[in-house]
């Protein structure tokens, strides 16, 4: 392994134990935290503070999606910033009202709620689903394994991955797993106290898997039959990420075309966050009518929540997604990152296993068994990803053999291409 991690130029080494020791004296330990301490963005690319220029594949974890230092976001904030910055939600103002008329008609009829965080819009569906079913006292959700929904306690406690709960037991109540992707599993799952149905279009952290499109239109007509509330956690592989605004409509697009019942395809509730703007705080969980009032006045609540500046800054992001058509180059550098990734399976079976994904949220999974990434404790999908931060590319793991590419909507096909060599490059030093 010494031979594919080479040792940091003096100067990177100095600055980076002198970061860490920052961080280890006033900052609490609960990330583990890669060796790359970050100095500024532009565009698809960060910088450590040596000045390294590192190709970001991972976008903040889904976040920037017009990338670093983007322009248009700056100027945005310092016009919205001169205005108005943070009121309470007991006032009207015009941000707020325009973003939410603008997720609703790219979702259907319903109403949204802002917040801060996925977290937290995560948070809303719960308790949407508690006061749908609270007079009949139904209160459970049915999630999924390998699914993430937070890390708040009720969603690590909905989130279906051991790892997430260790040392916070009891877990909060009201909540069960089944296989994803498994609808007789969630069919025999359900309960009289069952109220609703949770999942992610594209499971992120559970390792970039897809629904399939007949269990979407099987949970849907399950949900009718049985009287459930269908929510989707859109955190990660909302907001064009897949090349539509919600995972779910690229999904089910092919089937859109001749069949009614999936043009009408609508979950109940989904939430929303990361990409929504773009590096600057906000959640967001939007409702289907004829549920949409459910949480009225006294039920739910923020402080910080939907600001005019988070707003206006969400509403920018928008407007630049649909000028610069960036959900249509999500589909075709998606493909093309897609493709190469496959291509480099089929050259070096004994280190990528197989690739997949929708637009530009992309995993490829590791061969189970690689040498030269075996012992010291650490999942191979982190010393991977360690080998390719230092050849100059920045990614996220997915559990311990998967490794996910999230990134910026812009992407450019040159940058795809960078990243594809740099990526061949490190695999090929493993197959040997």
């Amino acid at each position: 392994m010494n031979e594919l991690i080479p040792s940091p130029p003096p100067i990177l080494r100095n600055q980076f134990e002198s970061f860490r020791e920052l961080f280890h004296k006033n900052v609490r330990p609960t990330y583990d935290l890669f060796d790359l301490a970050l100095s500024h963005g532009a565009g698809s690319y960060v910088y450590d503070v040596a000045g390294k220029r590192n190709l970001e594949q991972g976008g903040g974890l889904a976040v920037c999606c017009l990338g670093h230092a983007n322009g248009e976001i700056t100027e945005t904030l310092v016009q919205q910033s001169q205005k108005l910055v943070h009121v309470s939600n007991l006032y009207y103002t015009e941000p707020q009202g325009r973003l939410a008329q603008a997720l609703v008609r790219l979702i259907g009829p319903g109403k949204v709620f802002f917040c801060n965080s996925g977290a937290e819009a995560n948070e809303g569906l719960f308790k949407l689903a508690r006061k749908f079913g609270h007079d009949e006292g139904r209160f459970e959700i049915i999630t999924t394994a390998n699914s993430f929904h937070g890390r708040t306690l009720a969603g690590i406690a909905a989130t279906g991955q051991d790892k997430v709960k260790k040392g916070f037991a009891p877990m909060v109540p009201g909540f069960r797993h089944v296989p994803y992707n498994d609808l007789k599993a969630m069919r025999a799952a359900l309960s009289p106290a069952t109220s609703a149905i949770l999942i992610e279009g594209i499971q992120g952290e559970g390792g970039i898997t897809p629904a399939m499109p007949e269990y979407l239109f099987g949970l849907r007509r399950l949900c009718d039959e049985k009287k459930l509330l269908l929510l989707m956690d859109g955190v990660q592989c909302g907001h064009f990420r897949s090349g539509r605004f919600q995972s779910f409509q690229r999904i089910l697009e092919n089937a859109e075309r001749g069949t009614r019942n999936a043009e009408q395809f609508l979950p109940d509730g989904i939430a929303m966050a990361k990409s929504l703007g773009g590096g600057f705080p906000i959640g967001a969980f939007w409702v289907r009518e004829p549920h949409a009032d459910l949480l009225g006045p006294g039920t739910h609540a923020t402080t910080f929540g939907g600001t005019p500046l988070a707003c206006a800054v969400a509403l920018k992001i928008l407007e630049v997604i649909q000028r610069d058509q960036l959900a249509e180059n999500a589909r075709q550098t998606g493909e093309f990152l897609k493709s190469a990734l496959a291509g480099l399976a089929e050259k070096y079976p004994n280190v990528i296993r197989n690739v997949r994904g929708l637009g530009l949220m992309i995993g490829f999974e590791l061969a189970p068994e690689i040498s030269a990434l075996a012992g010291n404790g650490k999942a191979p999908s982190l010393r991977f990803v360690n080998l390719l931060h230092e050849a100059g590319v920045m990614t996220i793991p997915a559990g311990t053999h998967v490794l996910r590419l999230l990134p910026p909507l812009n992407l450019r096909r040159t940058e795809a291409e960078e990243g594809i060599q740099i990526i061949e490059a490190v695999v090929a030093k493993l197959a040997a």
